[in-house]
């Protein structure tokens, strides 16, 4: 009774009643998991479709990136920085082209490590 008190309804409903506290709360670990799958699912499509807006700062949008890069790594689906690197740049419009040329030219000469 006090675990159930302690959840939010809409949890709850989707948690099934159980009069073990053991079998409860792995009902509760349960539910978890699944929503983590959803949340991972949705921070990949948002990076995947993010394009830079041109009202922010470029430096927050890259930060953008970076924290849901983090928030990725943090449920175990690390993103290499490369590829972090390259959603970054694809994000980024035309205008930045001579940025994304002076940034690949940098890091083929090797003075550049991320």
């Amino acid at each position: 009774m006090i675990m159930k008190s302690s959840i939010t309804l809409g949890i709850m409903g989707e948690i099934p009643d159980s009069e073990c506290a053991k079998t409860y709360l792995a009902s509760v670990e349960e539910q978890f998991k699944g929503s983590t799958k959803i949340y991972a699912s949705t921070l990949i499509m948002k990076m995947l479709t993010t394009k830079y807006d041109g009202k922010s700062g470029v430096r927050e949008h890259i930060m953008t990136m970076n924290d849901m890069a983090a928030k990725l790594k943090g449920m175990d689906m690390e993103i290499s920085e490369g590829f972090l690197v390259h959603f970054i740049m694809t994000s980024l419009p035309m205008e930045y082209g001579p940025f994304k040329i002076n940034y690949i030219t940098v890091q083929e000469l090797g003075r550049v490590t991320i």
